[in-house]
């Protein structure tokens, strides 16, 4: 009887074209927006140039100061600065009358970079400005010391050597954050209206009294809902996972070359299918309550809107956390242990302690947010009203 409940609720559900929309067309959207956003941000600037207004009676000596950047044009003008405000330079730099004599000479000489730091295209040039500036300033300055007989150790007494600890690279830290916000989202969204028509739904149509007349057990009848809702939220994340994996490796270059995780390749492919079905079954729990809960389709989803929307801010809160600053609360926190979960599988880190404790934690509490829903389902309060 189960079995039967069930595939009549699935059917009815994938013939919803809304369901079908969200559960299939949503991610493969979603997927390829995002996707092509993330490669055209770690592609970086390779190709592209940046103009830089100077004035037109500069001194060669001081453009020479960025001969060595080949992403920096120097254009002269009358006047560097009104052709950044019109758009005809990303950044200009004006330079004090005599700049290069008063610095052999040994004067003061003042540079004035002018740009717009909320443009990342001005904000790059004129960081590429300051560090050859700096590179100048420091080299006058060696320079100067020098031809006082100063020992230069003076001015530079120790190295700095800045190592990382980990070698992973913008690509895969990209991934590891996008797949699981994907994911989230894809299956939130893509359980909400099966959910909502398999409970507040029938009470809407005022079909649940018939319903709950049959011989069936109100347990048989939550049971096969439930399975259809999570069966729905699977079937997204599945198609989510599989869009991710033919977008990457037919659209993307720099994001592509990110995904190589060696011979445990097939065990993180396995233990992030098996972390997609334990994420869509809780979630299916949450809106099973919410649409119990509501008396109408649009009540309940206006109550499991909070639940699509809320799966973002761990992602936030996981983002400037490192490989090695994740702990217990990480991983025994539904919906952040996602998050945490995938960080690690796609660093190449199989932590089975961790899996163990993601896993355990979401159908642990999938289990409490299923048996509160049976509750309220076998009594009449929530069902007929």
């Amino acid at each position: 009887m189960l079995l039967n409940i069930y595939l009549k609720e699935l059917k009815d559900s994938f013939r919803d074209r809304r369901t079908l929309l969200l559960t299939v067309l949503l991610p493969i959207f979603m997927m390829s927006g995002l996707v092509l956003f993330y490669e055209n941000m770690v592609s970086g600037d390779e190709g592209e140039s940046y103009t830089l207004a100077v004035d037109s009676s500069i001194n060669k000596e001081v453009t020479d100061l960025f001969s060595g950047y080949e992403t920096i044009d120097i254009v002269k003008t009358a006047d560097p600065q009104k052709s950044v405000e019109e758009g005809d330079a990303l950044a200009a730099v004006i330079v004090s009358p005599g700049f290069m004599r008063n610095i052999e000479q040994g004067k003061e000489a003042g540079v004035t970079i002018i740009g717009d730091s909320l443009s990342q295209k001005s904000s790059n040039l004129m960081n590429l400005v300051t560090t050859a500036l700096t590179a100048y300033e420091k080299q006058v300055t060696a320079d100067r010391l020098e031809a006082q007989g100063t020992d230069l150790s003076i001015i530079k007494p120790f190295n700095i050597t800045q190592q990382e600890i980990s070698d992973d690279d913008t690509s895969m830290f990209l991934l590891a954050f996008l797949v699981p916000l994907i994911l989230a989202i894809s299956i939130g969204v893509g359980t909400g209206p099966s959910a909502a028509d398999l409970f507040a739904g029938e009470k809407e149509k005022k079909t649940m009294e018939a319903l709950l007349m049959t011989p069936v057990k109100r347990s048989t009848l939550l049971m096969a809902k439930w399975l259809t809702i999570a069966t729905v939220g699977v079937v997204t994340g599945i198609v989510t996972l599989i869009v991710l994996a033919i977008e990457i490796s037919l659209f993307t270059e720099n994001l592509k070359a990110a995904v190589s995780f060696g011979d445990d390749v097939y065990l993180i492919i396995i233990l992030s299918l098996l972390l997609t079905i334990v994420y869509a079954v809780f979630v299916a729990s949450l809106q099973m309550i919410t649409s119990i809960i509501g008396k109408t389709v649009k009540e309940a989803q206006s109550y499991s809107a909070p639940i699509m929307m809320l799966v973002a801010f761990p992602g936030m809160i996981i983002t400037n956390v490192g490989l090695n600053e994740l702990s217990f609360q990480h991983f025994a926190i539904p919906v952040l242990n996602l998050f945490s979960q995938f960080k690690e599988l796609f660093m190449g880190v199989i932590d089975y302690q961790h899996l163990f404790l993601t896993f355990g934690s979401n159908l642990l509490l999938m289990l409490v947010i299923f048996v509160v829903g049976r509750v309220l389902f076998l009594k009449d309060k929530w069902v007929m009203n």
